[in-house]
């Protein structure tokens, strides 16, 4: 059953509501902000108007409501307030990516002008009155600055995040440092926190108010089942209990489901005509876009985070439209991740956390479980779990014993080996108990330490000891006083450390010596950055004369990122298929064909000269000393045999892991464009790094739309605070904006289009070029594979081959010309062996429309001589 959907209505921005000369009384504040409310439409929970009186009032709040109750118009009532006293608010969030969300929703209802944004990637109105940062941002601005940082105000979202293992000090540092500000510390699942504010209340003085409910905008109901998967699916489907998440913990369970619900009969067939029209409007052309675009022509979806994003987008908005009932999904429903959830099934309560297998904490299922049900569109949402095969199957063997009136046999295979079970009984503690207490996980590092340092040093009072900040900030942390006392120990390190290199130093002062930083000390000490500047140190030993410079260069940025590891393994077991073979037939004895193999790893080139280079950059940069390199030929493989994507994810079997091949390589290409220096940036290096950013562009423009947008928001904010006004694709600035990059991709598409008709694959040259839309008229402008290879007969017919070497891409061979205002002219040089060389490919360049999407920009003219 669906409930009325609640539209908010359209009123004048929040801001409107602040008054000339601002005021700082509470009560007008909040009757300001409630009359707005009033007016959208919407209607508070009692929790909202509980944690709104609270803040008003000068207290900290920690609002512990489930999803979809309301939490950010909360938060939004402490930035009101702040706007009406002239004072800072800053909102924190996990992800860069909902920073910048949470950035423009403010713009809209409190003013471009009163809201900034920092993250690591651009600053935007930085001094605005309301910031949107990451977590770390944050915590970084804190500890440099300490209370001398303007934050009267700060929400912290999704503060769950305190908890965890390697962020978790970025939600604990601003709580520690920053003891006046007013904290509003939210999350769907918080558990006791009585801790956390006893001592939020100690350091600060403020007192600190609980607003917790469990009541939720659409109630839930939960239902264990012990049928099979199929059938409790096809029972809620016909219940009309659907969309429908199902749970799975591995990519490949998301496959095989949605290949074996194909049989089933999913939403109706007006809607999957719809789908599939939608789907033909989409450039689904990677190896996995044949078997994606199928299962949602039978109405079923799959999101994980091995899909290309823009797959993952298209599932996202056709379950918006209601389209899809069915959706094979990872549990990474996380923030940032926008599907309308009717029913949430989990097929299993156990999953494998990267060293073990082991049940869901109350946590992990209550973050996954609380998407269930649709505010404004159903009355209820359904959590529904599956008993362990195990248990399925044996009930399954007991109705049919009971039905046909025979013993029913009296064992049954029980979990498989390394399988964790569980029971009805497991899934009621998951839906009846509070989440686990939250663990404080502080540590320190060597950036950290250094902060702290320069903000000592910054204070001029000579009555101030030597790492009195330092000291100040353990002795504050969540830790228990036997964790504090190794972190004394810890910190003592971390300072002897930088001493050794010269980071920090004694001077003498008045009756004692000081401690110093380096003056001209200008390192960003997080890890990303660290290792960017080893690899700035390694290109610098480089040759640029060398014919291999280009993939050295590669190699070393590779060596700073992290490892794809699904893609190192499929490279190792090619490695290792290869030396089987070999070595089978040399006759080598199995013993030593098996201690010959446990020695093959993925291939990894320069690795001494990187190895050494790096433990001489550690000798200078301390700090690095718990990171490492890790050499690895992924882009340069790619790069030394010009594939194209589709190639590379079939040669490895990667269909099911394009999105994590994407991403590694967006990533490369952003560290390549941001870490090398102009001066180190050769003609080879350049159609290198028009090769990526081709690979990239085509396949799914949306990583390279997203970072640039998180470059340049002033660019999306243009577009969205001025109607009628479109601004200009993020992506095709970027690339105006070099002549220098816009040439190397021009390069990049020529050469992979002659690379495919060297190969005489028509199908895939007419994807390497622009196409005209479907239906939309040009149809002369089209190049399908016919059209290719007719063009391209008379050439073979006279030609023994189309050269595709190296040579071929030599740039003597590609003419680009301007022809008008964003129009160019191109010529690509066809080699044969004979020499002959009379053959070009014509193109052209036409960016005027900056529509267009992802994929190719180069649209043929003509081949021939």
């Amino acid at each position: 059953m669906s409930a009325p959907a609640v539209t908010k209505r359209e009123v004048a921005p929040l801001a409107d509501r602040v008054p000339p000369r601002g005021t700082d009384d509470p009560d007008e504040i909040l009757g300001l902000f409630l009359d707005w409310v009033a007016e959208t439409g919407l209607t508070l929970y009692p929790a909202q108007e509980e944690a709104l009186l609270e803040l008003m009032a000068g207290r900290h709040v920690v609002l512990g409501t489930p999803t979809g109750s309301g939490k950010s118009l909360v938060a939004l009532g402490l930035h009101f307030k702040a706007l009406c006293e002239g004072k800072v608010s800053f909102y924190t969030s996990p992800i860069k990516a909902l920073a910048s969300e949470k950035f423009f929703a403010l713009c809209a209802e409190l003013g471009p002008e009163n809201v900034g944004m920092r993250t690591g990637d651009a600053s935007i109105n930085p001094e605005g009155g309301v910031v949107c940062c990451t977590a770390e941002v944050l915590s970084n601005m804190a500890l440099r600055l300490g209370e001398e940082l303007d934050a009267p105000y700060v929400v912290m979202d999704e503060f769950h995040y305190y908890a965890d293992k390697e962020r978790g000090v970025a939600w604990q540092v601003p709580l520690l440092v920053l003891p006046g500000t007013q904290f509003l510390l939210m999350s769907a699942t918080l558990g006791d926190t009585s801790a956390i504010a006893e001592r939020l209340e100690r350091d600060t003085g403020r007192k600190v108010a609980f607003v917790t409910s469990e009541e939720r905008p659409v109630p839930l109901d939960f239902e264990y089942r012990e049928t099979p998967l199929h059938e409790t699916i096809e029972d809620l489907l016909a219940q009309g209990k659907s969309p429908i998440y199902v749970v799975n913990f591995t990519q490949r369970e998301c496959a095989e489901l949605a290949q074996s619900l194909t049989s089933v009969k999913i939403g109706t067939k007006e809607s999957r005509e719809e789908v599939r029209r939608i789907a033909a409007e989409r450039r689904l052309s990677t190896p996995y876009g044949k078997e994606f675009r199928r299962f949602l022509s039978f109405g079923v979806g799959i999101h994980h985070a091995g899909l290309l994003p823009k797959y993952r987008l298209l599932v996202e908005q056709l379950a918006q439209k209601g389209l899809l009932p069915v959706i094979c999904g990872t549990d990474t429903l996380g923030v940032g991740v926008n599907i309308p959830i009717r029913t949430v099934l989990f097929t299993k309560l156990a999953k494998f956390d990267g060293t073990k297998v082991g049940l869901l904490t109350v946590r992990e299922f209550k973050q996954i479980a609380g998407r269930a049900g649709r505010r404004g569109f159903d009355d209820r949402g359904s959590v529904v779990a599956q008993a362990p095969e195990h248990i399925v199957e044996k009930r399954q063997a007991e109705r049919k014993s009971a039905g046909s009136g025979k013993k029913v046999a009296r064992t049954f295979k029980g979990p498989a080996k390394g399988e964790v079970s569980w029971s009805e009984e497991t899934f009621q503690r998951l839906v009846s108990r509070p989440p686990e207490t939250l663990k404080s996980r502080f540590r320190l590092t060597h950036g950290m330490v250094l902060d702290l340092l320069q903000r000592d040093a910054s204070a001029s009072r000579s009555d101030l000891p030597n790492f009195a900040s330092l000291r100040d900030l353990v002795a504050r942390c969540h830790e228990d006083d036997g964790a504090k006392v190794r972190l004394v120990s810890h910190a003592a390190a971390l300072v002897r450390s930088l001493y050794r290199a010269g980071i920090v130093g004694l001077v003498p002062g008045e009756g004692r010596h000081r401690v110093a930083v380096a003056e001209d000390l200008q390192w960003d000490f997080s890890l990303h950055q660290t290792l960017s500047l080893f690899a700035l140190a390694a290109i610098e030993r480089l040759d640029p004369a060398s014919p291999t410079y280009a993939a050295e260069v590669v190699t070393v940025v590779e060596s700073v990122l992290e490892d794809p590891d699904v893609v190192l393994r499929r490279q190792a077991d090619r490695a290792k298929g290869k030396l089987v073979e070999e070595l089978k037939a040399e006759g080598v004895p199995y013993e030593e064909r098996m201690a010959r193999l446990a020695e093959v790893t993925h291939p990894k080139p320069m690795s001494d000269f990187l190895y050494g280079a790096f433990e001489a950059f550690r000798a200078e940069h301390p700090w690095a000393a718990g990171s490492d390199v890790s050499p690895k030929s992924i882009g340069r493989e790619m790069l030394e045999s010009f594939a194209a994507f589709p190639d590379y994810v079939r040669s490895y079997g990667l269909e099911r892991s394009e999105g994590v091949l994407l991403r590694y390589l967006s990533q490369l290409y952003k560290a390549l464009d941001q870490t090398v220096p102009e001066t180190a940036k050769t003609d080879a290096f350049w159609d290198a790094l028009g090769y990526f950013r081709s690979l990239v562009g085509e396949t799914d423009a949306s990583l390279l739309e997203e970072w640039e947008s998180l470059r340049h928001p002033e660019r999306v904010l243009e577009e969205r605070t001025r109607p009628g006004k479109r601004a200009e694709a993020t992506w095709l600035t970027e690339l105006l904006a070099n002549p220098k990059v816009f040439a190397a991709r021009v390069r990049a598409e020529l050469h992979l289009l002659v690379r495919a008709l060297s190969r005489q694959e028509w199908e895939e040259a007419a994807e390497r070029v622009w196409q005209p839309p479907e239906g939309g008229g040009g149809e002369d402008a089209r190049w399908g594979a016919e059209r290719f290879e007719a063009e391209m007969a008379p050439f073979f017919a006279t030609r023994a081959a189309l050269v595709a070497t190296a040579e071929a891409r030599d740039h003597r061979l590609t003419n680009l010309r301007p022809a008008g205002p964003r129009r160019w002219e191109v010529s690509q040089t066809l080699l044969d062996p004979d020499g002959d060389d009379a053959w070009a490919v014509f193109a052209e360049v036409d960016l005027r429309d900056d529509t267009a999407p992802d994929g190719p920009i180069l649209r043929i003219v003509r081949i021939g001589t």
